[in-house]
């Protein structure tokens, strides 16, 4: 019983650890709106819904998070737990989700996207807020409760309502500075500037800024620009033109007074400027005062009127163009025909030469009489000029010298020729004209003392071309040939051919004629003919033909193979003939001691294939010659008494052939050792063959010494 009594009592922990079970159900996170106006407050609440195995109190610890950062931990015995964020900014907007943790489990809520609209209002402040015309305003905006990045957009906004705008992007820092210049003009100046923001929740603008007023100081007064002469001008009045403006204090101003785009005058430092001039119909027109300091710069004009006092003086030329020796008058004329004075006026030098005071000249010119020439009036000191007259006098040209540039009179047809033609005197510009023949090819202008450079391509065979040059100039006389210059025109070698004869073979020991021949090419032509493989030709001659035979005589083995032609002229072109084949045969005589050997071969042959089909039809018939033994042995004898007789005559020495003999034993062989022998025959042949066949006529006479009848 006490033993069941300690085990109660040894349990009861674990079954109170069995009370304390919990699981998560579920976390979630709410916000009263998913969108927030900015300034305004984000109340984030995380509830968490648990379920225990009994009733007890557990601590729950929240975490807060935005974009997966942590942002706020509490711990509560509660099942929610609350987090504020106020003023809320667009840098709040994100993603947020919050997690419990309790009895060592934890869960986490689903993400929440918050966004905020709008940005708080940036603060524009300047660095200046009175400035003088040229310089520059500085601003700088700020966002202090928002975060980068930015796009900061700064508007001046001047007196005549122009709006001008400058844009800034900045990614680090929550505030832009921009420079906006002060232009002539502006006097009180408006700025504000607005700031956006692009990220991934989406756009956002802020309101204007405050606006900063800035004040512009005038440094110096809009220029005032006068004239103290009459107001009728007339050539050779004096004009002054006076350009003032008055300073705010004292500057470092500059002032102009131009005309058009060339500065008349200009002074430093001062707050005036006068121009003088005595005038002239050239001083009409507009006048220009121009005030400056560093960027800033104002301008006044006005118009002068100047009446011409005389007309520009006309200088007019009897000729122009003119020849050595030839008279040149010049007449000045002024319209009205004021009394003025007139001098007639040579240029270069820059300043002139004087020719004469007066309003005709008359010259016989010369060359270096070439030149500009003007007519100069004077009337009350002012000078005007004429139009400046070009004269140019020519000098007849020399007799001009037609040369090759290569310094060669020969050239290759289908090149092109280059000629050169210059007079070594004469005024430019000269025309030169190149002839072939008397055919014109060209005409060349040269405007300096060089020579006219000429191309020609020959296109045509004519082994001599004739050209010459003409020089002329304006002179009216001059028209200069030059000496004829032959040309030699040169056909390269063209359409190579090479055989021989015989063709393509040669007996051994004989002689190969071979025979190169050229389609075109001028005379002479150089051949040589090469063996393939070797460098040094066999055959090398220079020929007034287009062709060349050459032979070669004692024709052998080691002279078999490829040969082929080359042929070159003046014209530095080698052209090589197709590759041909030499073969090497047999001579006559060596085919017929060749045909007579096999003729002999053959004979034995056949000799040897009777013998060999008689014997071999006597063993078929042994009784019929048993049957004629005697008359055999009587007719053998008398054979070979008349049989050598016969055979010494008769011997055809080595080409002698016989049919050995084959002896027929009797019937009843096995009762005694006589024999009866066979006749023996003889044929004779009588050939034309070389000494070796000897061995078989001795070999012939050692059967019959051996046979029974040889005795």
């Amino acid at each position: 019983m006490y033993f069941a009594v300690l085990m109660i009592l040894l349990h009861c922990p674990s079954l109170k650890a069995q009370d304390n079970v919990i699981t998560i159900n579920k976390v979630k996170l709410t916000v009263p709106s998913p969108k927030v106006k900015n300034g305004k407050s984000i109340e984030l609440t995380c509830i968490v819904d648990i379920s225990k195995s009994a009733s007890f109190q557990i601590q729950h610890a929240f975490s807060f998070y935005k974009d997966d950062s942590p942002l706020y931990n509490t711990t509560s015995e509660q099942d929610r737990a609350r987090y504020k964020i106020f003023p809320a900014r667009f840098a709040d907007s994100g993603s947020y989700k919050c997690s419990v943790e309790a009895s060592g489990k934890s869960k986490s809520s689903n993400d929440l996207v918050v966004q905020v609209k709008g940005l708080s209002q940036p603060k524009l402040t300047a660095l200046k807020t009175e400035v003088t015309e040229g310089e520059v305003v500085t601003l700088r905006c700020e966002e202090p409760e928002e975060k980068p990045p930015f796009i900061f957009l700064f508007y001046k906004i001047s007196r005549n309502q122009q709006l001008q705008e400058k844009k800034k992007q900045e990614l680090k820092e929550n505030f832009a500075s921009v420079e906006f210049p002060v232009e002539e003009g502006d006097r009180i100046l408006h700025f504000h500037c607005i700031a956006t923001v692009n990220s991934a929740v989406g756009f956002e603008k802020s309101e204007a800024s405050n606006t900063t007023l800035v004040t512009v100081v005038e440094p110096f007064s809009h220029p005032k620009l006068t004239s103290k002469s009459p107001w009728n001008v007339t050539e050779g009045d004096r004009i002054d033109i006076v350009c003032t403006t008055i300073l705010a204090r004292k500057y470092e101003i500059e002032i102009l007074i131009q005309k058009d785009r060339r500065i008349l005058n200009s002074t430093r430092g001062q707050n005036s400027l006068t121009y003088s001039a005595i005038a002239t119909v050239e001083d009409n027109g507009n006048y220009t005062c121009k005030v400056e300091l560093g960027r800033v710069s104002k301008t006044t004009s006005m118009n002068l009127v100047v009446e011409e006092l005389f007309a520009k003086p006309i200088l007019t030329p009897s000729l122009t163009d003119l020849d050595e020796n030839q008279r040149l008058s010049l007449w000045c004329h002024i319209n009205g025909s004021p009394k003025a004075n007139v001098s007639i006026i040579k240029r270069p030098p820059k300043n002139g030469t004087l020719l004469k005071t007066s309003s005709n000249f008359t010259i016989q010119v010369q060359v270096n009489d070439t030149g500009s020439y003007v007519c100069r009036a004077e009337i009350k000191g002012i000078i005007k000029e004429s139009n400046p007259v070009q004269i140019t006098v020519y000098a007849p040209v020399s007799e001009p010298v037609l040369s090759v540039a290569n310094l060669s009179t020969e050239m290759v047809l289908g090149e092109t020729l280059m000629l050169r033609c210059q007079s070594m005197s004469g005024t430019p510009p000269i025309n030169y004209t190149l002839f072939r023949g008397n055919r014109l090819i060209h005409t060349i202008t040269v405007f300096n003392n060089t020579y006219a450079e000429f191309r020609d391509k020959q296109t045509k065979l004519n082994n001599l071309r004739e050209y010459r040059c003409e020089a002329s100039n304006r002179h009216a006389y001059a028209k200069r040939s030059s000496y004829k210059m032959n040309i030699t025109v040169i056909a390269p070698v063209r359409n190579i051919s090479f055989g021989s004869s015989p063709h393509g073979e040669v007996e051994d020991g004989g002689y190969i004629n071979f025979l190169c021949i050229v389609g075109e090419g001028s005379l002479p032509i150089n051949f040589r003919i090469f063996k393939e493989n070797e460098q040094k030709p066999l055959f090398n001659e220079s020929k007034m033909e287009t062709r060349v035979v050459w032979q070669k005589e004692s024709f052998s083995k080691q002279d078999a193979g490829k040969y082929f032609c080359e042929a070159s002229n003046r014209a530095r072109a080698t052209v090589r003939s197709n590759l041909l084949t030499v073969k090497v045969i047999l001579a006559s005589w060596q085919k017929g001691f060749i045909a007579l050997f096999v003729l002999a071969v053959i004979a034995i042959a056949a000799s040897g294939f009777w013998w060999y089909w008689h014997k071999k039809e006597k063993g078929k018939h042994p009784s019929m010659e048993m049957s004629g033994s005697t008359a055999a042995t009587n007719s053998t004898s008398e054979k070979q008494a008349s049989g050598q007789n016969h055979y010494t005559e008769f011997y055809p020495g080595p080409g002698y052939i016989e049919d050995s003999e084959n002896p027929v034993k009797s019937a009843d062989e096995n009762k005694g050792p006589d024999h009866e022998s066979a006749e023996v025959e003889y044929t004779e042949v009588e050939v034309s063959t070389p000494d070796p066949y000897k061995d078989s006529g001795e070999n012939r006479h050692s059967r019959i010494e051996g046979s029974p009848d040889a005795t």
